[in-house]
């Protein structure tokens, strides 16, 4: 992983920081696992705006991932590394022995030509995925399940990792990316590892115009909105707009929006930090 800083020959490359792409092994994506990716603009199916600062972009294919791992007990060899526009993590195209091929987040230090394998019984090696039970304990985990089967959905970002931290009757405690503690069943798999380009966060955009190829519209901050517009907006000159609050009302810095019935609350043990 690396980050390259641009000399400064235009004022758009005067502060920006690329990544230096080093561990990417190939440009060219493989096309039986490319789909399209309609852009919606914001728009609802009755083409009414449902959310804002999203338009334009570059024309991008989704690549699909394998995020359930449920081909067990068959290796697959990694054959590249490739970049996603989709995502901050890279992914690897793996070909498994029966001659499918898959793509899976990679994780930091996956190299081509290296030999993963999914299921139960497997090694607690770097790519390998496998059920919460077998994981040793204090190992650093990334792509977690909340349900047995349902796919990776915590932990998948660039850089992002948590830590199993304790097993006790049927769960696991792990420890996420957010700070927060939390138990998860121990049939739930999860891949050993730390999410790839871990440098994602250095990189620095250098101008606006990067946003608009990203498909990001200019966000209108609230305090210099109309009160018809939004709670914090009106006032002569520069006014302070008030409690920071939501365009609906709702406050934010330690409002607690989160449900004290919610089903999920008895699985959590510490909440994120502030």
């Amino acid at each position: 992983m690396s980050v390259r800083k641009l000399k400064p020959i235009t004022p758009g490359q005067r502060f920006r920081v690329v990544n230096g792409f080093d561990t990417i092994t190939t440009d060219k994506p493989e096309k039986s696992l490319l789909a399209p990716k309609k852009r919606t603009g914001g728009r609802n199916n009755q083409g009414r705006m449902t959310t804002r600062n999203i338009g334009g972009g570059h024309k991008q294919k989704y690549r699909i991932i394998d995020f359930k791992r449920d081909k067990d007990d068959i290796p697959a060899t990694v054959k590249t590394i490739e970049y996603d526009p989709n995502r901050t993590a890279f992914i690897a195209l793996v070909s498994y022995t029966d001659g499918e091929k898959r793509y899976v987040i990679a994780q930091n230090g996956l190299k081509v030509g290296q030999i993963i394998i999914s299921g139960s019984g497997v090694a607690p090696e770097i790519g390998n995925a496998m059920p919460l039970s077998e994981i040793p304990l204090g190992t650093t985990i990334s792509c977690i399940e909340l349900r047995p089967g349902q796919g990776a959905v915590m932990a998948r970002s660039a850089g992002s990792f948590a830590q199993l931290m304790a097993r006790e009757g049927k769960y696991a405690t792990v420890k996420l990316p957010s700070g927060e503690t939390r138990l998860i069943l121990l049939t739930c798999k999860a891949t050993i590892g730390v999410v790839s380009n871990s440098d994602h966060q250095l990189l620095v955009s250098g101008k606006a115009g990067r946003s608009r190829w990203l498909g990001r519209r200019p966000r209108t901050r609230a305090v210099v909105m109309n009160p018809v517009d939004h709670p914090m907006g009106g006032g002569e000159g520069k006014s302070s707009g008030g409690h920071p609050r939501s365009r609906n009302g709702i406050p934010a810095k330690g409002f607690k929006t989160r449900s004290k019935t919610k089903a999920s609350n008895k699985y959590i043990i510490e909440r994120r930090k502030k």
